[in-house]
């Protein structure tokens, strides 16, 4: 079922009469579905429930406006809208809600989300672009509040760069001139939230082709708009971003959500202003109602009033568009009762059949491990215990994973120390079902294409005989220059980038030479800044989203957590987004801009690549890696490496710096020394003071932390030295403790240790200001020096004395 975007004004009254019943059918399907769906909770079938009801007729009007190309940016309440643009059925409906493991039945997110969180499929099933111009997108929903602001003007800033950068190649399969509009939707109290203030504002400077819907029911969970916004009234605090002739802005917009005729009109304004001015619109839509309350956590009738309440069923969105098509001669009674009790039919079978999908390979599996626990039980003296697991297991009508694996499991226990065909039988079984089963919840988290970034073969920096020595920052800048010049739709932006080419010069001139719109500044707003590329990579974009230094990525480190790095995972394969982060971080003086966080990014950020590069060569074969792919990545330069001479490469665009595979920089005997970034360098220096006290280390630079060493190489040295000690920077129990578990227990290291394991860090606080500052704060060539010549004095005490 879907509606017809075709306006009214083109249509007979005949025709327009059974567009309404067709409306009206959606609404009263949703409506049900809702009803249905908190049912289905509270017996237990589903585990938690947050349905659209009261949001229904002003999003069928917004889903007449939508076109093919335009997308979605939204939350949990429009399943309304999702059925009228012909992307959710009853049966999808319900197979989310029931978490089902199959993108055929639950195709939002194959069960890896709960209900109410909505997209559409990007791409192929060979990882592969649709045409995306072509059809009409959703964008993976998330569910923390105003998450979906920042994507969304990215989603949006897509089109105005397809309407004004020329020369993208394969443009028409991700737009048409520009021509695609970015609809965000949210609840009017999230608009509370930092991130939906900072996406207005941005969208505002930016002017880009956003509708941005606001759905007022008059609360936020169970607390009233009074707590929630200034006036109680979120367009009536914009209003100072109305544009008029003499200044940018916002088109600002009011209409009641349960006038159906007003609503369509507002739609279809709103629409064509985005579409064809490329200028934001705020859409307020207002007297919302909220039937069921928040969800299925808790009853409204807590915190409404008994009036409230009365008001809500009396100004119900489906009952006025009800009364409307009765006083307009759109339907009769007797017509709508038959379409009202049809609907409740077709909305009861779909909910039996997506739960009888659902069950199926459940009991099968079901039937399987009980078939297999009773011929366990037959062969062995502990007959009794398991046919107590095996019985329990029978009985189950309605039979989840969770117990028919768990089931099993406890089962081999009983037959430890047996050895019958049975229960190698199990054993067997046991390993098949999570090969099998476990990627139905833990795949796509990166990209499982045959060819991905990890796969792209190192492709090493050529020199002339005479290269020239120049600052790093200079290699970074050429190869800048090569990778715009050779990929058309590679754009970069953040504060400072643009006109004088950031901070470091990194990007100096380059703003000249590709204009405003490829290499631009941003203002200071780290999470749109995020935003804007996250959006812009889902439409088939190449962006470089630059955040000024390392510390202020906390600023998005929201949205690179819950929206960047999950969107493969939570669609299970059906959307990404290849965004590459750049920034700089580690060595410098003072607290703000030296502080180290790699173990908060690397334990937030699973699902992206985290790069450290030691120098500016090494950071631009990165870039140049992941541009022969499409996967997200974050890139941190080294903040004291810019200034540093490095020689120029010949073959700039082309070098490529592998991704997961380590580096040895030194060859040693004695011990492994691993390390990254700006440490590393300091780690050099004082494996060659070693050096002259007869200690010879190996010194290893990891280069990607995500992922880390994927062929293994630092067990290896390991295996030779014997001994091993990790630096850096971080703070303790961060991205050192993390390297030295990756060696001693994924790698199996500790089997050849001689010595305890270390791990050298920096002290647990921000580095003080100054050399003096950075000198007591973190790991000096001293401390290197002296943490291995202690390993050394443990292990050989009359060879190396002890020094301190």
């Amino acid at each position: 079922m879907q509606t017809d975007p075709k306006t009214n004004t083109e249509l007979s009254f005949e025709d327009f009469k059974a567009q309404v019943i067709t409306d009206y059918k959606i609404a009263v399907t949703s409506r049900e579905c809702s009803l249905l769906g908190r049912r289905e909770v509270l017996t237990g079938k589903a585990k938690f429930g947050i349905f659209g009801d009261g949001k229904e007729v002003p999003q069928l009007a917004w889903a007449k406006a939508f076109q093919n190309g335009d997308w979605r940016s939204g939350y949990y309440r429009d399943q309304t809208f999702m059925m009228a643009i012909g992307k959710l059925t009853i049966e999808q409906f319900f197979a989310g809600l029931y978490g089902h493991t199959e993108l055929d039945s639950d195709p939002m997110s194959a069960g890896r989300q709960m209900g109410g969180h909505f997209a559409t499929h990007s791409l192929n099933s060979d990882g592969s672009w649709k045409n995306l111009a072509n059809q009409k997108n959703s964008s993976a929903d998330i569910s923390p509040t105003a998450g979906q602001m920042p994507r969304l003007l990215g989603l949006a800033q897509a089109s105005k760069i397809f309407r004004n950068v020329k020369g993208i190649e394969n443009k028409t399969n991700f737009s048409i001139n520009g021509n695609e509009v970015a609809w965000g939707t949210i609840g009017n109290a999230s608009t509370s939230e930092g991130l939906f203030w900072e996406t207005i504002n941005a969208a505002g400077v930016l002017q880009v082709p956003m509708v941005m819907s606001v759905w007022d029911d008059a609360y936020g969970i169970s607390v009233h708009a009074r707590h929630q916004t200034t006036k109680e009234n979120i367009s009536e605090i914009l209003k100072g971003f109305q544009r008029n002739k003499d200044e940018n802005g916002y088109e600002i917009m009011r209409v009641k959500g349960w006038e159906y005729p007003a609503l369509i009109e507002t739609y279809q304004n709103a629409g064509k202003i985005a579409r064809e001015e490329h200028v934001p619109v705020l859409i307020h839509v207002q007297e919302l109602t909220q039937p069921q309350g928040h969800s299925t956590s808790g009853s409204h009738e807590r915190y409404k009033s008994e009036d409230r309440l009365a008001w809500e069923r009396e100004y119900d969105c489906n009952v006025q568009m009800r009364l409307w098509m009765l006083a307009n001669d759109m339907a009769t009674e007797e017509e709508l009762i038959e379409i009202e009790k049809t609907i409740k039919k077709e909305v009861r079978e779909g909910k039996k059949a997506a739960w009888e999908k659902f069950l199926a390979p459940q009991k099968q599996e079901q039937k399987e491990a009980v078939t297999l626990l009773g011929n366990v039980a037959e062969s062995s003296p502990n007959k009794n215990f398991i046919e107590k697991i095996k019985n329990e297991l029978a009985s189950e009508k309605e039979p989840l994973r969770k117990d028919v694996i768990s089931s099993a499991r406890k089962a081999l226990r009983y037959v430890i120390g047996e050895n019958s065909t049975e229960k190698k039988q199990l054993q067997e079984w046991i390993e098949n079902y999570f090969e099998i089963i476990q990627p139905k919840y833990s795949s796509d988290l990166y990209s499982e294409a045959e060819e991905n970034a990890t796969t792209v073969s190192e492709v090493t920096p050529t020199y002339d005989e005479d290269a020239e020595e120049v600052d790093g920052r200079v290699v970074l800048r050429d190869n800048f220059d090569a990778i715009f010049s050779k990929h058309t739709n590679t754009l970069i932006f953040g504060e400072d980038a643009g006109e004088i080419g950031d901070v470091n010069q990194g990007l100096e001139g380059m703003q000249e030479k590709y204009g405003e719109l490829r290499v631009s500044d941003t203002g200071i707003r780290e999470a749109t800044i995020l935003g804007q590329g996250l959006g812009m990579a889902m439409r088939g974009l190449r962006p470089i989203a630059e955040i000024q230094y390392l510390d202020y990525v906390l600023y998005c480190l929201q949205i690179m957590s819950d929206d960047l790095v999950t969107l493969r995972y939570r669609t299970k394969g059906a959307q990404k987004a290849p965004l590459i982060v750049r920034t700089r971080g580690h060595r410098l003086e003072g607290i703000w801009h030296s502080g180290s966080q790699m173990g908060g990014l690397i334990h937030l950020l699973r699902g992206m690549y985290i790069l450290v590069p030691r120098d500016m060569t090494k950071a631009a074969g990165f870039y140049n890696t992941l541009l022969e792919t499409d996967e997200p990545a974050l890139v941190i330069e080294c903040l004291n490496g810019y200034r540093l001479k490095e020689k120029m490469p010949t073959n700039l665009g082309e070098f490529r710096t592998p991704i997961g595979v380590v580096e040895t920089v030194k060859e040693g005997t004695d011990i492994t020394l691993v390390s990254y970034g700006s440490t590393l360098r300091i780690v050099l220096e004082a494996a060659k003071e070693l050096q002259q006290v007869g200690i010879n280390a190996e010194v290893i630079d990891v280069q990607s932390l995500l992922p880390l060493d994927l062929n293994h190489e630092m067990v290896k040295s390991v295996q030779k030295t014997n001994r091993l000690l990790v630096i850096d920077e971080d703070v303790p129990g961060g991205a050192s403790a993390y390297i030295l578990q990756h060696i001693v227990d994924i790698q199996g290291g500790y089997k050849y240790l001689d010595s305890k394991p270390q791990a050298l860090a920096a002290k647990a606080h921000r580095p003080a200001y100054g050399t003096d500052g950075d000198y007591f704060s973190k790991p000096s060539i001293e401390d290197v020096f002296e943490t291995v010549y202690g390993i050394m004095h443990e292990t050989n005490p009359s060879s190396f004395p002890k020094l301190r």
